[in-house]
């Protein structure tokens, strides 16, 4: 899965912020606020990747992570993108 075109991810007064650019600019359902994780995690996607390429490339960044955790974050973060229609 990958981002979908039509969306940017921008950092504003230290929170991160997916948003809509084009077509969809106006409809601000389609916000959706994240952390630096969150951040890492969209920068990541990118290019296609799997969810365990995610948690792969998670665990690089945060070296000690406990591997559930990491897996739950990425899943909850994969679901929420794809909830909202961001990735494809």
């Amino acid at each position: 899965m990958k981002i979908k075109e039509g969306f940017i991810l921008k950092e504003i007064a230290g929170s991160f912020v997916v948003v809509p650019v084009g077509d969809d600019l106006v409809d601000f359902t389609l916000m959706i606020t994240t952390n630096e994780t969150g951040a890492f995690l969209w920068n990541c996607l990118s290019q296609d990747r799997s969810e365990q390429q995610l948690v792969d490339m998670l665990k690089s960044e945060y070296e000690g992570a406990d591997d559930a955790q990491l897996a739950a974050d990425v899943a909850e973060f994969v679901a929420l993108l794809k909830e909202n229609n961001v990735v494809e």
